[in-house]
């Protein structure tokens, strides 16, 4: 069974998404603060946090930075839940690590309908990985197996998502992704309104294998369509 660790300072939420949470048969964990939050990561390593951005003691952004720093949790997916709606917010959550983000208010269904998608996806990753090798384009290669990503030959930290996303990419080189395609093939799931999250993982991507991120080498833009890897 799963493990999904909550942490939000609203009650009635925690209530409201463990119920569902547990429903859809998940181990819920749950916080009500960041200091909570952290000593429970640290003990418990959860499968998956939902953690909210605005917490009384430290904000989701500080959570996030521990979780991605942390050699034993740094894989975990992180799905932000927050009531700001400023796109600039939602950015720089995704930009420190976090690979989705739900605004208040929500759908309990659709918000474990993300919950399973992320995890769907890191238990196909752990059947099938072990037979599938490795996939490679000039200095960049991925071990599936061991689900590592290096630049000539040196180590490169990827979220899940950005895991997923370029391995996509590297399953077609040349192949022009449109938006839809990468969100749902990368993500798991399509959903409106996503655009602008894939974005910000691309140039996540970017900035982690890119020579030069303002002149792509690997992840180029095909324009009114979406993103290919160009094969080297």
């Amino acid at each position: 069974m799963s493990k999904i660790l909550v942490v939000d300072d609203d009650r009635d939420i925690v209530r409201l998404v463990r119920g569902y949470l547990e429903q859809a048969g998940y181990d819920v964990l749950f916080a009500y603060d960041g200091q909570t939050a952290v000593a429970t990561l640290r003990r418990e390593r959860p499968d998956l946090v939902v953690l909210d951005l605005m917490l009384p003691d430290q904000d989701g952004w500080d959570i996030t930075r521990f979780i991605r720093g942390d050699r034993h949790l740094k894989a975990m997916p992180i799905i932000m839940l927050t009531a700001r709606i400023d796109d600039t917010d939602k950015i720089v959550g995704l930009e420190l690590g976090a690979d989705d983000y739900v605004t208040k208010p929500f759908n309990p269904r659709e918000l474990v309908a993300r919950v399973r998608s992320q995890l769907r996806r890191l238990d196909l990753n752990s059947d099938l990985d072990h037979d599938l090798g490795s996939l490679h384009t000039g200095k960049l290669r991925m071990d599936l197996g061991q689900r590592i990503v290096t630049v000539d030959q040196v180590p490169i930290d990827l979220t899940p998502t950005e895991f997923e996303i370029l391995r996509v990419l590297l399953e077609s080189p040349g192949y022009a992704f449109t938006r839809d395609e990468l969100i749902e093939k990368g993500m798991g799931y399509a959903y409106a309104g996503l655009g602008r999250t894939l974005d910000s993982h691309i140039k996540n991507l970017r900035r982690k294998i890119e020579p030069d991120p303002k002149k792509p080498t690997y992840i180029q833009t095909v324009y009114g369509i979406g993103y290919r890897l160009q094969p080297l």
